[in-house]
């Protein structure tokens, strides 16, 4: 079983690593997409020390190779691949991306392009939370 884990930019991010092991500890095998918000509270390293699998950071990247055929499609090849996508944490951010159907980086493109089961786990501030264009979300 594979699983694609995305990591968005809230300070739960760190709690992601966590759930990597726990998902390991089952036998999953995790693929961790960071946005670019992400990665300014946890280094992509940490994901990828962690699962052994390459952390997708944007969406035209391959490695250090420059955009190509491979990184232009990359985010349909990961769709088809996964059994489940998780997001933890979701911030208000992606939540209204998902909702919206606004693919403006890996993440989100990925969400739109799976037919996976996806699991969120918001995590926010409760007046962000409570907030009524959240709750539309």
């Amino acid at each position: 079983m594979k699983v694609a884990l995305g990591v968005s930019g809230g300070i739960a991010a760190y709690k992601a690593a966590e759930i990597v092991r726990l998902l390991q500890d089952r036998e999953i095998r995790v693929q961790v997409i960071m946005t670019q918000a992400a990665q300014e509270f946890v280094r992509p390293l940490t994901f990828a020390a962690l699962s052994g699998e390459k952390v997708i950071t944007g969406m035209f990247e391959v490695g250090n190779a420059e955009p190509n055929i491979d990184s232009a499609v990359e985010h349909i090849a990961v769709a088809q691949s996964i059994d489940a996508l998780v997001v933890a944490p979701a911030t208000s951010d992606i939540l209204a991306k998902f909702a919206q159907g606004i693919a403006s980086d890996f993440l989100t493109t990925l969400y739109l392009a799976t037919t996976a089961p996806v699991i969120v786990a918001p995590a926010m501030n409760v007046n962000m939370w409570n907030h009524p264009a959240t709750q539309a979300n």
